[in-house]
């Protein structure tokens, strides 16, 4: 009877040493499991243990997209903007301005992620990371950039279908604007107008891809871009007489009513009528909504109103 006892005891502790096993075994799967990871545009890949409950951007380009693929009530911290802020962000948190992004508030916010703005704000990364928060860098330039961006977000929300679904919308948006106008090779000069004065905006800038995505010429493309900006160019009255453009666009920072007045009074001149678009006043002022920011989501809208200011058929 003892010996019977003994070895039940025996093999209830075997039976435990194996369930605590299989439970270590089970604890330790869960622990080092992953909702998603994603490559950010530093070319990182970020890995996320579970779908973030709290994300503060600091580019207010991230808002649209986030809201489109089902993020908008994750959202905890935004940056001022005077633009682009839908209505659901208006009484989100303030993480201080786009350039100045104050690390102090964005950790008041106690995020699990933090979308940075690529080209502003990555200097946050290595403050953020080390208080173990962690961080996606993201470009929303191009239209390319903006569809990426897109499935990013919506992979980093769980919402993949709805992300899919937007970029369909809009590709099949485009593709409705390029097929109400005819299929000429239009060439066109992109002229960036400030107070500082002027620039030529080469393939890479918002209305250059746009000009591009209708398949339009711009005839700066090719061009030595400038130090600091590479999709633009320095701007020459003797190049631009040259290139001889058909159209020219106008992209502006400032009051669009004083660039406009001064543009057309710098355009009086006998080099600026020897130029077919300026002759011919095909001359284009397109909106800052849309070309001097990224128009993210809105990129068909963009695409169309550029068409329209050549063809008012377009849709």
């Amino acid at each position: 009877m003892k010996r019977q006892l003994c070895a039940l005891l025996a093999t209830v502790m075997v039976l435990a040493l194996l369930l605590t096993g299989c439970g270590s075994e089970q604890q330790k799967a869960a622990d080092q499991s992953t909702f998603v990871t994603v490559t950010d545009d530093l070319g990182r890949q970020v890995e996320l243990k579970a779908k973030p409950a709290r994300i503060v951007v600091t580019s207010a380009s991230f808002l649209e997209p986030l809201e489109a693929v089902g993020g908008a009530d994750l959202v905890v911290g935004r940056p001022d903007s005077k633009t682009k802020m839908p209505a659901y962000a208006k009484d989100i948190t303030s993480v201080g301005k786009v350039y100045q992004i104050d690390t102090e508030k964005v950790l008041s916010c106690q995020p699990d992620l933090v979308i940075i703005n690529k080209g502003m704000n990555e200097k946050l990364v290595e403050a953020l990371e080390g208080s173990g928060i962690k961080t996606l860098v993201l470009d929303m330039k191009s239209y390319e950039d903006v569809k990426r961006e897109v499935n990013t977000l919506a992979a980093v929300t769980g919402n993949k279908e709805k992300g899919e679904a937007l970029i369909k919308d809009m590709d099949e948006k485009i593709a409705a604007v390029k097929n109400s106008i005819p299929a000429d090779k239009r060439r066109v000069s992109i002229i960036h107008s400030t107070s500082q004065g002027l620039s030529v905006q080469l393939d890479g800038s918002i209305a250059g891809s746009v000009a591009k995505m209708l398949g339009w010429e711009n005839v700066a493309s090719g061009s030595k871009p400038l130090e600091k900006n590479p999709d633009a160019a320095p701007y020459s009255m003797e190049t631009l007489v040259e290139q001889n453009p058909e159209i020219i666009f106008v992209t502006s920072m400032g009051k669009l009513s004083a660039i406009k007045a001064s543009m057309e009074e710098t355009m009086q001149g006998p080099a600026w009528q020897s130029i077919p678009a300026v002759r011919d006043k095909k001359v284009y002022y397109l909106p800052q909504e849309l070309f001097l920011l990224s128009p993210g989501i809105h990129y068909p809208e963009a695409v169309a109103e550029m068409a329209k200011c050549v063809y008012p058929q377009a849709k």
